[in-house]
C-alpha cells in the first residue's frame, strides 16, 4: 500500500500541529528530513529540514513500528510548531517524495480497519467521539470505540456457532446413533440469544437520540409564554416575543446541554383556530414536530389544554406566568421562578430514557440486529413445528451469524464503508 501523510490536528494556527505519516516508507522518509534514523517507539526532538538542508522547524518525532500503531503500519508523527507556514512547508516537503501521497479523508482509520486494529463498529465510535459535544455523547462513543459491540457480537456468534455445530452433528451422523438429543440445548441457546439481541436492538432509537440530540417541543395557545420560556432556557433572545398573537410561525430550534445530554428545544406556533393561511401551516408544523419530539412541554396560564394538543406519556403540563397568576407550581420566565425545577424534571425524564441505551447505537446496527433476530425466529419456528430438515434450521442460524458479522465488518460491507469514511476529517 502507498505511504500516506496528512495533517492530523485541526487546520489553522495553533500551539502544536501534528503531521502523521503511515506506510512502509514512513521511517525512511523521516530519516531523510531529520538527518537521523527513525527508531521503534522513539520519541525525540529533531530539526525538520528540506532536501537542501535548510531547517524548517524543530519538532517532536514520535515513531511507532507496525503492527503496534494506530493503522497497524509503520507510523511517524511530527509534532510541529503550529503556524500555517510551518505546516504548509512540511506538507509540501513530504509531497515532494515520490513514494508518498496525501491521505484521503478517513484513510488512516480505514487502514486500521483493514489491518484488524479496529472493527467497523469501533470506526463508527471513533467518528462519534470526534463529533461528541456533550458528556453523554462522549461516554456513548467511547463505549463503542472500546469495542463493546464487538465483544457482545463475539458472544452471540460463539453461542450460535455452537448451536449450529450441534445441529450439523446430527446431519453428519444421521445413520448412526447420536448419543443425546441436542434440541433442548439448541433451543436454549436460540432463546437466550434472541432475548439479548432484542434488548440490544430496542436501545438503538435512544442511542441515536444521544448522538443527534433529544427534541423537546414547547407547545400551547398563543401568548402563554412559549417563546419567553425558550429565551429563558437559552439565556438569550432566540425567539421574538410579542403580545400580538401568532408571532411565531415557524419552528425555532435552540440546542442545549442538560446534565451532559444534548437537547434541542423547539418553540412552535400557538395552537388556535385561525383563518390565516400562513399561521395555519405553522400550527400544522407545530403539531407534527410535537408528535415526533421525545418530550412535549404544554405551556398554559390556567391549566387548560388546547383541543389540538395531544400529550404523550411523560409529557409535562407547565403552568406559566407565575409572576402574574401566583399559581402554585407555576414558572416565570421573567423572575426565573420554577425554571430550575422544570429543567430538573426534563433532565430526569431524558436521563431515565437514556439509561436504556445498549451497545448498539446506529440505525445500521439496528438493521443488522433485526435481520439476525428474524433468522433466529425462523429457526425457532421450524424447531417448534417439528421440522425434520435440520439443514434448513442450521441455515437460518448461519444467516443470523452472517448478519452479526456484518455488524462489526467481518463480511463485505463495501457499500457502508464509503459512507462512513467520507465523514472523517483528512488526518483520521
Amino acid at each position: 500500500m502507498d505511504t500516506i501523510f496528512a495533517l492530523a490536528s485541526a487546520s489553522g494556527k495553533a500551539g502544536v500541529s501534528v503531521v502523521r505519516i503511515s506506510g512502509e516508507d514512513a521511517f525512511q522518509v523521516v530519516s531523510k528530513i531529520t538527518g537521523s534514523s527513525a527508531k521503534v517507539r522513539y520519541v525525540g526532538l529533531r530539526k525538520i529540514q528540506d532536501l537542501s538542508g535548510v531547517t524548517i522547524d524543530y519538532g517532536l518525532v514520535v515513531s511507532f513500528k507496525g503492527p503496534q500503531s494506530f493503522t497497524g503500519e509503520d507510523v511517524v508523527e511530527l509534532h510541529l510548531h503550529g503556524s500555517n507556514a510551518v505546516v504548509a512547508s512540511v506538507l509540501r516537503l513530504l509531497g515532494s517524495f515520490r513514494s508518498l501521497r496525501s491521505a484521503e479523508p478517513g484513510e488512516f482509520t480505514r487502514r486500521a480497519l483493514e489491518n484488524n486494529k479496529l472493527d467497523l463498529a469501533q470506526v463508527e465510535g471513533l467518528a462519534d467521539l470526534i463529533e461528541a459535544e456533550t458528556e453523554a455523547q462522549r461516554a456513548q462513543a467511547f463505549r463503542v470505540l472500546s469495542g463493546d459491540i464487538g465483544k457482545k457480537a463475539d458472544i452471540w456468534r460463539t453461542d450460535l456457532i455452537r448451536s449450529s455445530a450441534l445441529l450439523e452433528a446430527t446431519i453428519d451422523f444421521a445413520d448412526e446413533d447420536v448419543p443425546e438429543d441436542v434440541t433442548p440445548e439448541v433451543i436454549d441457546i436460540i432463546n437466550k440469544t434472541l432475548n439479548s439481541l432484542t434488548l440490544a436492538a430496542s436501545g438503538v432509537n435512544i442511542a441515536e437520540r444521544v448522538r443527534s440530540g433529544f427534541e423537546v417541543a414547547i407547545v400551547g395557545a398563543p401568548n402563554v409564554g412559549k417563546s419567553s420560556l425558550l429565551n429563558r432556557l437559552a439565556g438569550r433572545e432566540a425567539a421574538i416575543t410579542s403580545e400580538i398573537a401568532g408571532t411565531t410561525r415557524d419552528v425555532i430550534e435552540v440546542k442545549m446541554d442538560l446534565d451532559g445530554l444534548p437537547v434541542t428545544f423547539l418553540d412552535t406556533a400557538g395552537l388556535r383556530l385561525t383563518s390565516d393561511a400562513v399561521e395555519t401551516i405553522g400550527i400544522a408544523k407545530a403539531l407534527e414536530r410535537a408528535a415526533l419530539a421525545d418530550l412535549t412541554l404544554l405551556i398554559s396560564e390556567d391549566g387548560q389544554v388546547p383541543e389540538q394538543a395531544r400529550l404523550k406519556k411523560d409529557d409535562l403540563l407547565v403552568l406559566s406566568k407565575a409572576d402574574v397568576t401566583r399559581r402554585d407550581g407555576a414558572v416565570s420566565s421573567i423572575t426565573g421562578q420554577g425554571i430550575d425545577q422544570l429543567i430538573s424534571n426534563i433532565t430526569r425524564i431524558l436521563n431515565k430514557r437514556s439509561a436504556t441505551v445498549g451497545v448498539a447505537t446506529r440505525e445500521r446496527h439496528r438493521v443488522a440486529l433485526t435481520k439476525s433476530i428474524k433468522n433466529l425466529e425462523d429457526a425457532q419456528g421450524k424447531i417448534k413445528s417439528g421440522c425434520t430438515e435440520i439443514e434448513f434450521i442450521a441455515e437460518d442460524i448461519r444467516l443470523s451469524v452472517l448478519s452479526l458479522d456484518a455488524l462489526i465488518g467481518r463480511v463485505d460491507v463495501e457499500s457502508v464503508l464509503d459512507e462512513i469514511f467520507s465523514n472523517f476529517c483528512l488526518g483520521k
